[in-house]
């Protein structure tokens, strides 16, 4: 059968659906969480906030520091809940169990337990959100719907256990992304998650300010190795300064180690990149038995080594190749991680159309020093009339944070930047940089000989007025990056919107 055929033939084994389309019904609710359920129902959803109930939906009332969800099964069940999880009983369908945390747990295993394919688990300091997504589409596509993922940043404690519970049992594939703030929370996760196939996307300096050193963070991000199932595999970065502690941490958990970059040692090896038509890449890859060309709809080297961890952790559980080839030249950015968009702004000199339009780079959702530079470096690349770059600042870098802001001073020069917008108090050392590049009285950075000026701005809505103030023409690329708690986000709604 060709590879074409395989993308386009509906999967002939598919899994018997005993449920008529639901996801749990009471009686292996029950089993699964050790709980008593007080009528007989079928769920199509699993879901423990209140606002995002949706019709069939099974709602777990968990209790945090702050805020009891028993408060809001009430509201779940006006907005559509079949049933709730709780630990003391409700008006309206339920099951009863001693702690709604673990239940959920439970729940989470169990349906690992039923999983009739391959899982792939993904971490890393940057990059595991689009790598997840990537696989996603690439495996879904091969399976004409039978794969599932983890949705957003679910990523934690609670998000990795939640996504395992929302796994249908006729998947044939599941990606599931794990993220950690200190030591020892990996380790939990993986053996929940209990991957076939361990993808570390990179390591760098993120979490820096909890970890110490970028060994530690290597350290914490190989735990994902130690819940491989046997005969597991574990995909790494060859280019990483840490690959060789990587892999040692990997052969200890007896997984077969595939390496992914540039180095002539990869496994998997970039041969060529080229840029192509419209954006992206054109990748040729080594894989060791066979040479593979695809192309890379998200612009940046960044993104083609991402798209080397894809094809190797597709390989290693049996995928499509060409299915996830297509995926990757269909995929751009996502929202807050890299997602290009046309906006409408008020200067410059319309095009053919009669409109004028810049580009706004989205990247507001998270920073760290590596995918700064990385970013700024495909900001430098692009083809712009001018350059503007909103820079937010990087969170959890501890006493390192002063020097890594300051450093920015490099790539943004390289990128000749025009103008710079800092957000947050931790961007003071790069505004000092700035400032000590200029002759006294003005307020530029000399960027490759061309002055580029910039504000540094104490909040999002300082930083939006400079940004109006500046004036938005047509042909401008505008990059809004830093970590999600500055809220960026919020910038690239305004200027999304914006009227010419």
């Amino acid at each position: 059968m060709t590879a074409l055929a395989r993308i386009l033939e509906w999967p002939a084994d598919e899994a018997e659906d005993t449920l008529h389309g639901g996801l749990w019904d009471a009686s292996s609710l029950e089993r699964a969480m050790k709980g008593t359920a007080s009528a007989d129902f079928v769920v199509t959803g699993v879901e423990i906030d209140s606002r995002d109930v949706q019709p069939g939906d099974l709602f777990f009332a968990l209790k945090g520091e702050a805020m009891d969800g028993h408060r809001f099964v009430e509201m779940a069940f006006a907005k559509g809940a079949v049933a709730c999880v709780v630990d003391r009983p409700v008006a309206g369908p339920h099951v009863l169990v001693k702690d709604t945390m673990e239940a959920l747990e439970r729940l989470g295993a169990a349906s690992r337990a039923r999983a009739r394919g391959p899982i792939i688990g993904v971490t890393g300091s940057v990059g595991k959100t689009g790598v997840k997504e990537m696989l996603f589409d690439g495996l879904e596509r091969a399976t004409r719907g039978d794969a599932h993922r983890s949705v957003k940043s679910y990523n934690n404690h609670v998000g990795v256990p939640l996504s395992l519970a929302r796994m249908p049992a006729r998947a044939r594939y599941g990606v599931f992304e794990m993220g950690m703030n200190h030591a020892g929370e990996i380790a939990a996760l993986t053996r929940q998650v209990r991957p076939n196939v361990a993808v570390i996307t990179t390591i760098a300096p993120a979490h820096i300010e909890n970890l110490g050193s970028e060994e530690a963070i290597a350290d914490a991000k190989a735990e994902i190795f130690q819940g491989l199932e046997r005969g597991g595999t574990a995909v790494i970065p060859a280019d990483n300064p840490h690959f060789e502690r990587l892999r040692k941490a990997a052969l200890r958990c007896g997984a077969h180690v595939v390496s992914f970059g540039r180095s002539a040692h990869a496994s998997v090896r970039l041969l060529d990149t080229v840029d192509a038509i419209g954006g992206g890449s054109l990748v040729t890859v080594d894989m060791g038995d066979r040479r593979v060309c695809y192309s890379v709809a998200a612009p940046g080297e960044h993104q083609v080594i991402n798209s080397l961890a894809v094809m190797a952790a597709v390989r290693a559980v049996g995928g499509d190749l060409g299915a996830a080839g297509v995926a990757l030249a269909e995929m751009g950015g996502l929202a807050g991680r890299g997602a290009r968009l046309e906006i409408v702004v008020p200067g410059g000199e319309p095009d053919a159309a009669g409109q004028r339009r810049a580009l706004l780079i989205d990247e507001s959702y998270n920073a760290n020093p590596a995918s700064m530079r990385a970013t700024l470096a495909q900001l430098g690349r692009t083809g712009a009339k001018r350059r503007i770059a909103v820079l937010g600042a990087m969170k959890e870098l501890g006493t390192h944070g002063p020097g890594y802001h300051a450093a920015l001073i490099e790539p943004i020069r390289e990128a000749g930047v025009d103008y710079l917008v800092l957000v947050g108090d931790e961007m003071t050392p790069l505004a000092r940089e700035l400032e000590n590049g200029v002759e006294p009285g003005e307020n530029a950075a000399k960027s490759l000989g061309k002055p580029a000026a910039f504000a540094h701005c104490a909040n999002v809505g300082e930083a939006l007025d400079r940004v109006r103030a500046f004036g938005l023409e047509s042909g401008d690329a505008i990059l809004v990056k830093g970590s999600n708690s500055v809220g960026l986000a919020s910038l690239v709604s305004e200027l999304n919107k914006q009227e010419g």
